[in-house]
This record gives C-alpha cells, sequence and structure tokens, in this order.
C-alpha cells in the first residue's frame, strides 16, 4: 500500500508509560514522604495505582469523568487502599505527577532508529493521541523526539478520545492526509486498532506486552524494528 501519513500513538507504543510513571510514581512516594503517611508499601501502591489508573481512564475516554477528576481521583482511590482519606494530599500528588511524568525519558527499544528509518524514507509522521496537550509536547521534547512528528494531534487539542471517529476525523483534516494513504501505529486494540478501522484507515497492531488473543489488524509486529518489514 502507498502510505504517506503514519500516525503513531505515543504512550505504550514509543514513550514506555509504564516504566516512566513508575519512576514518577516513586519520585512522589519519597518527596511526600508517603510512607509516614502509611503507605507501607511502595510497590502495592504501585499495583493498586495502575488498576484504578486504568479503570478512571475506561470511564474518561467513555465521557463518563472530566479530565480534572481523573487526575486526582486515581490518587485519592490509590490511597484508600491504604486506608487514607485525604483528599488534599491526593490533589497535591496529582498536580506533582504531571509536573515529574513528562520529565522521565524512557523510550521502548528501536524507537529513535526506526523514526531515523522512516524519516529518511520520506514518510509524513505525526502522532495522535489521548494524553494531555501540554504534558504530551512536554514528553516529546524531553525523550527528544519532537523533531520528527509533522503534527501532533491530542484528545484535549481534538476535543475527542480514541477510538472515537471525530479525533481521527480531526487527524486527517489537520494533516491533509487521504484515508488510503494513512496508516496507524498503535499498541492497544480497542482503542488504537479498534478506531482507526471504523474511521476506514489501516493499522499496525504494536504488541509489546506478547497479547496471545488475536487482534483484528492490518498488521501485527512485536518491536518497533519489525515495521522496517512493513514500510
Amino acid at each position: 500500500m502507498p502510505y504517506q501519513h503514519l500516525f503513531f500513538d505515543l504512550d505504550h507504543t514509543l514513550w514506555d508509560f509504564d516504566t516512566n510513571s513508575r519512576e514518577a510514581l516513586k519520585d512522589i512516594y519519597h518527596s511526600l514522604s508517603l510512607a509516614d503517611a502509611g503507605v507501607y508499601d511502595f510497590e502495592l501502591f504501585h499495583k493498586r495505582y495502575l488498576d484504578h489508573n486504568e479503570r478512571l481512564w475506561d470511564r474518561y475516554r467513555k465521557g463518563q469523568m472530566k479530565v480534572d477528576e481523573l487526575r486526582w481521583k486515581r490518587m485519592s482511590l490509590s490511597l484508600l487502599e491504604f486506608k487514607i482519606g485525604d483528599e488534599a494530599l491526593a490533589k497535591k500528588m496529582g498536580v506533582a505527577f504531571l509536573e515529574i511524568l513528562p520529565a522521565k525519558k524512557t523510550l521502548f527499544p528501536h524507537t529513535v532508529e526506526i523514526l531515523n528509518y522512516l524519516t529518511e524514507k520520506k514518510y509524513e509522521l505525526h502522532l495522535i493521541t489521548n494524553g494531555f496537550e501540554k504534558t504530551q509536547h512536554h514528553k516529546l521534547k524531553t525523550a527528544r523526539i519532537d523533531t520528527y512528528f509533522r503534527e501532533v494531534i491530542t484528545s484535549e487539542g481534538s476535543n475527542s478520545l480514541k477510538p472515537h471517529p471525530e479525533i481521527f476525523e480531526y487527524a486527517l483534516m489537520k494533516t491533509g492526509a487521504g484515508k488510503k494513504e494513512s496508516i496507524m501505529i498503535g499498541d492497544t486494540p480497542d482503542v488504537d486498532i479498534l478506531g482507526a478501522r471504523e474511521a476506514g484507515i489501516d493499522q499496525v497492531y504494536v504488541n509489546h506486552t506478547g497479547n496471545q488473543e488475536p487482534v483484528q489488524a492490518t498488521y501485527t509486529v512485536n518491536s518497533l524494528i519489525e515495521l522496517m518489514e512493513i514500510f
């Protein structure tokens, strides 16, 4: 297929969200002395945070909660696991997390290599991300991959969320790309892959986690370096 416009997801696809968020939470754990507040086990706290964050993001994508609520409530629910009902602390943690997280810069293996390869082959590279505008741009700059992307479409900037078709339509309009010359590259079957497919755009499923469940995608790769076999 004569693809020209490659739309990447950011978190969990290029930028290692799990590693970076864990580091950010550990920084907060120490800087706010959460052990003294009653969070006696960081690993357990991190595990509970991941569970709550995933569930709340699902609600946010479905339009069931506001972004400001998401930012602190994931902290509040995690604290409640340790019987700490401190909304002020949760909100302080939410602010600190969004300040610290974008400064982390761990990328998945071969990220820079594949972005250089695709740039040299004259593909137009863009991002479609459900992240927040300021946060995502900060991540890109800190990780030194911001210069690879012509357009960065965020859920906040487009007023829509993957997998809803509006964000893909906005991305095509913003970039001047046609559906047949575009492809979405992402890690989440029910967000990146389903959303792009229903918008009439081909997809590459990046299976970093070794998921064994079948995913209906145009292509599937297990590592970013395998994109060289497609493009």
